[in-house]
């Protein structure tokens, strides 16, 4: 066996490197032949183009790549680079009327404000750093302070077309992938001033990405509680809001509200906020017009300027979570120079407004408590019922601890992996956990997974249905509290220690009805699980279609047919019931780098409560007509 120069050293006992090095005695590991280092000279030194480097270091730009099914993917980002530019204008007080339309891939944005000055076309949507809005005069409150946007969006695009009107006059210019093919000037005496963007993503980069209605809809509908009278026309439809982020708050709370939302709102600052009878705070926050979906200072500062202005308003001292469960809320400021950690501007870092912030926030929610008594006497009521049933449930946390730590010291059901996630660190974003039903499917995971990084929870039956308890019944059940405490969960979804939570049940009735009672546990109790996007389902083969010659598993009935067509001789046809039916050779594909999951993601989070009760309620009858009435029966079968 070879054995390592540094392992032989270190298993020395008489070997001191550091002497020997100082009597210029050389150890024989430093002799040994080394391997040729590569040439390292100028020749390997590079420039790049600001063009070559949006297109080789994508995601410096615009973060994550995606196929359009994520609400941060990329194509969204473009879209709102591009819109950003004509809110930008609409906050500057120069155009009420932006009109959007997406056909397929391609994208045209057209706005009513002042248009890009015509001698600059080029260089504004072409050239890094070139813009205006560096000039305070021109725009105040801008998101776009780097000069990059547009010009990412051009150099990611595989056409992009801008054409600017202004005084009668236009310039219209033509790229592609980010290099100039053609510049028009000329009169339109006809043509109001603004500017239009086209562009449609280079597929080299977005492979085949796709808008997804819902995602651009919801970008939409933002901006318009953003801006107060702006209209936005997409594709026919119009996106308007009179009251801004009252508005945004009604819609999210609807007939959960407690009491009438609380709005303050002047030339820099913006914020709603009421209780629903949700068990998790629900918050959204703004700056300049960014949605700020990973928060920041003035999001800290929000919660903790309402805290302070309730417990003012009070002459008390409750506590952060007390006052702050079932919160909904948003906040929209606007700095002149903000500052955000990343190029896609989802978390605001200025510092140093906090402590103004707080004290602004505090003073405006209890002026807003003594001027809406009815309001405010609901929510002390709701504050104080939430800190009566925090002290009840420490008892039965309590009690749910002692009876776990007499059982046994580790979670029972849990065959746990080497890494975890770490949030605060920003480590252990390969890390999972596999949630089976039964033995008999937990075994082939078991023995076919990678321990570094998979773990398992074994689930003993059916979980509760918790659709309609309280959270006190999630401790006093033994079940579901070592789910909690697997996922170290039991007092926030911050200390989560996998970055997947993955159900993985049988593809039949009873696996559907544990999937559907694991996701009710989820959304009831730690809804920003959901949408922070940790919850995931196992996709597994429904069938094996294999001959002699090879093998084809496939997900749905019309892969199968597709594979007996294309197998055809000698055919072995197998339906799997159930994941202990898979063996472990085979399992072990399926839970590889190829994995199938489908995230799960709520849409709407206000429809949450509605939707849960209907199909996990206690509304039986309701819920058998429903099916009733909606049953398709195929009578070819």
């Amino acid at each position: 066996m070879n054995e390592s120069p540094i392992l032989r050293i270190a298993a020395s006992p008489h070997l001191n490197l550091d002497a020997a090095l100082r009597s210029g005695v050389q150890p024989d590991f430093l002799a040994m032949p080394r391997k040729p280092a590569s040439i390292y000279d100028e020749s390997k030194i590079k420039t790049l183009s600001s063009l070559e480097h949006i297109r080789l270091r994508t995601g410096m730009y615009i973060g994550r790549i995606g196929d359009g099914s994520h609400y941060d993917d990329g194509i969204y980002v473009l879209l709102k680079e591009v819109i950003d530019n004509a809110i930008d204008e609409f906050i500057m007080g120069e155009g009420s009327r932006v009109e959007i339309a997406i056909e397929g891939t391609k994208v045209t944005v057209r706005d009513y404000g002042r248009g890009i000055p015509l001698g600059k076309v080029v260089e504004c949507v072409s050239q890094i750093n070139t813009g205006a809005k560096y000039n305070d005069e021109v725009f105040q409150f801008s998101v776009g302070l780097n000069g990059v946007g547009t010009k990412a969006v051009n150099a990611l695009s595989q056409a992009f077309r801008v054409k600017s009107h202004r005084d009668g006059q236009y310039v219209d210019a033509t790229f592609q992938r980010g290099v100039l093919e053609a510049e028009k000037k000329g009169n339109d005496a006809k043509a109001p001033r603004g500017t239009l963007i086209e562009f449609e993503p280079d597929p080299e980069i977005f492979k085949k990405a796709q808008f997804r209605e819902e995602h651009v809809v919801r970008r939409l509908r933002l901006y318009s509680y953003l801006n107060p009278e702006l209209r936005l026309l997409y594709n026919g439809e119009e996106f308007y809001s009179a009251g801004g982020l009252l508005d945004l708050i009604d819609e999210e709370t609807e007939d959960e509200a407690i009491y009438k939302p609380f709005h303050f709102r002047d030339k820099t600052l913006d914020f709603a906020f009421t209780h629903t009878p949700r068990y998790n705070e629900t918050h959204f926050s703004f700056v300049n017009g960014q949605f700020t979906s990973d928060g920041g200072t003035h999001l800290s500062a929000f919660r903790e300027g309402i805290l302070k202005g309730v417990n003012a308003f009070a002459k008390g001292k409750f506590d952060g979570d007390d006052v702050r469960e079932g919160i909904v809320g948003a906040i929209a400021i606007k700095l002149q120079e903000p500052v955000f950690e990343s190029q896609t501007k989802n978390k605001l870092g200025n510092t140093e407004i906090r402590g103004d912030l707080v004290a602004r926030v505090r003073d405006i929610v209890t002026d807003l408590l003594h001027r809406n008594p009815e309001a405010a006497e609901r929510l002390l009521l709701k504050v104080e019922e939430t800190q009566k049933l925090r002290k009840e449930l420490q008892a039965v946390k309590k009690i749910a601890r002692e009876r776990s730590r007499a059982v046994s010291i580790r979670v029972p059901q849990l065959k746990d992996c080497k890494k975890h996630l770490n949030k605060a660190k920003g480590k252990g974003h390969e890390s999972m956990i596999f949630i089976t039903e039964g033995q008999s499917a937990a075994g082939s995971i078991v023995s076919t997974r990678n321990v570094t990084t998979q773990a398992i929870f074994t689930l003993r039956g059916k979980p509760l249905n918790v659709c309609d308890l309280n959270r006190d019944a999630i401790y006093k059940n033994e079940e579901l509290y070592n789910l909690m405490r697997a996922l170290n969960i039991e007092d926030s979804v911050e200390g989560l220690r996998y970055n997947r939570v993955i159900l993985a049940t049988d593809a039949d009735v009873d696996g559907m009805h544990i999937r559907n009672l694991l996701i009710t546990f989820f959304l009831r109790f730690f809804e920003p699980l959901v949408h922070e996007g940790h919850l995931h389902i196992l996709e597994t083969p429904l069938f094996r279609v294999r001959n002699k010659k090879k093998t084809a598993y496939c997900y749905s009935e019309e892969e199968r047919d597709a594979a007996m067509k294309e197998l055809s001789r000698g055919l072995e046809v197998t339906r799997f019931k159930g994941l202990g039916e898979i063996s472990p050779g085979e399992f072990k594909a399926f839970i590889g780098p190829d994995m199938r999951l489908t995230p799960v993601e709520v849409d709407e989070q206000q429809h949450i409560p509605s939707v849960l009760k209907f199909y996990m309620g206690k509304n039986t009858p309701e819920r058998r007509g429903y099916i009733m009435n909606h049953l398709v029966v195929d009578v070819t079968a």
